[in-house]
């Protein structure tokens, strides 16, 4: 095989956008066979080596040596090849190789389950460890990797510092019991290594807040894990969230980074996998880039919980028709009056705070009402509650007595103890990043979102 330098296909589209692609340009490439179409004295190759979404198209005839090895090419091959690259404005791609050579470096054997032909989702989550090598989970994955550096750089632009909190613990943060306990073999396999049950993590919030009361301004990016016994496509038993914490940051500064997050995100996709998002916008939701485009021109509104129940009562009143139609003061909001208020009373992204502190966690800050937190949920168009925040209780007494009351304030008495020890108010939020890249991807199963879906029922690999 000739001595040619070896190109990315990503590096190749890069220059051409430059203009600095220069034809008849020597060149070595390797990667995947998407597809081999061979119509008797010429075959066209699809090439995709990782680095971009889009393809290369290799075009091959019978005067090369080669000939018989190209025109065999399977789909999934894996190969290498070299030739002269040749601009083709006039056609659909704007240049193409004209191999010289060609080599199968890795062969596929017959019983290879993806083809050039549509594969439902469905099919493809029996396959996880093949599905990247298709146009759908090759952008959305390409995007998973974009949006994790994304949120790394909207919090370092910002003077955040990245804390990584553990995965075993012995707190239920949440409060809700929905844990995994960490066990090894043997007669107490439960407290023999720790010498205590311990439990995977349900959330970092707890162990972060301590550094926010020392650098400010910090955040924690790593895996959860809730053993919630629910089958639906938002749920999982192992999810990433995003979890910073503020210090001096009360609950309207709190709304205020959530909102700058939301659409640094939307505005960085958009830009960095413009490929992409128009493979989503096109393929998967037609109404994506108008839906992604309405937040980022949006100023998100804010109405209590109070309003939001008011509202859905007199939904109700009107002949609106709900799954659960029995709404009162104090009930949790299903999915569907969440996107009740944010598509069809506000028409836009919305907070709504305020919430009754018997349905809230134990660490949010009460109101001087005594019956409300200063707790806020986003809700978006299109999903419903993307972001959980609050602000933190930082009077010991009143934090204490709900502790107390909850029966949590064993093993937690370093968490009460910040609130005597120089404490200040502070606010903080969680987003679930798998549910979010389903919001701005509109790939809305969890199963699909995550690379390994842990799910209730099933794990696969």
């Amino acid at each position: 095989m000739q001595d040619y330098p070896l190109v990315l296909v990503r590096n190749l589209y890069k220059e051409h956008s430059d203009a600095s692609l220069k034809d008849g340009t020597k060149v070595l490439v390797e990667g995947w066979v998407r597809s081999n179409r061979d119509s008797g004295h010429i075959g066209f190759v699809s090439l995709n080596d990782g680095t971009c979404f889009k393809c290369l198209q290799l075009v091959y005839d019978e005067t090369i040596a080669s000939y018989e090895v190209a025109r065999h090419l399977s789909t999934g091959e894996a190969i290498r090849a070299t030739g002269v690259l040749k601009l083709t404005p006039e056609a659909a791609q704007p240049f193409e190789l004209r191999i010289e050579e060609i080599e199968s470096i890795g062969k596929v054997e017959g019983d290879y389950p993806l083809q050039k032909k549509f594969h439902s989702l469905e099919f493809l989550r029996e396959l996880p460890y093949l599905r990247p090598r298709t146009n759908t989970f090759s952008a959305l994955y390409r995007l998973r990797s974009e949006l994790a550096y994304a949120i790394h750089s909207f919090f370092h632009e910002r003077g955040f510092v990245y804390v990584h909190t553990p995965e075993i613990t012995t707190n239920d943060a949440e409060g809700a019991g929905q844990t995994f306990k960490v066990a090894t073999s043997g007669k107490d396999a439960f407290k023999e290594f720790y010498g205590r049950e311990v439990t995977l993590t349900v959330s970092g919030q707890l162990h972060v807040e301590p550094f926010a009361l020392a650098y400010r301004n910090v955040y924690t990016f790593g895996p959860t894990f809730r053993a919630e016994k629910s089958n639906t496509p938002r749920h999982a038993s192992e999810f990433w969230m995003i979890e910073p914490e503020m210090a001096f940051c009360d609950l309207k500064g709190d709304m205020k980074i959530i909102e700058s997050l939301i659409k640094y995100c939307i505005a960085y996709v958009f830009e960095h996998c413009p490929e992409e998002m128009e493979f989503f916008s096109t393929r998967i939701d037609k109404g994506l880039k108008e839906k992604l485009e309405k937040v980022l021109q949006s100023e998100f509104k804010v109405l209590t919980y109070t309003q939001a129940i008011d509202l859905l009562k007199e939904a109700v009143k009107s002949g609106v028709k709900f799954d659960e139609p029995h709404i009162e003061w104090g009930m949790d909001l299903a999915s569907e009056h969440e996107r009740y208020i944010t598509e069809k009373v506000v028409g836009g992204p919305t907070f709504l705070i305020d919430y009754p502190k018997e349905i809230k966690a134990f660490y949010m800050k009460e109101n001087p009402d005594g019956k409300t937190v200063a707790a806020c949920d986003l809700l978006v168009p299109g999903e419903g509650e993307i972001v959980g925040g609050s602000q933190r209780e930082d009077d010991y007494e009143v934090l204490a007595k709900k502790m107390e009351a909850q029966g949590n304030k064993e093993g937690l008495e370093w968490y009460l103890n910040l609130r005597k020890w120089g404490g200040c108010p502070h606010s903080g939020f969680g987003l679930g990043f798998d549910r979010f890249l389903g919001y701005i991807s509109g790939v809305t199963n969890i199963r699909d979102t995550e690379p390994y879906p842990r799910t209730y029922g099933s794990i696969k690999y």
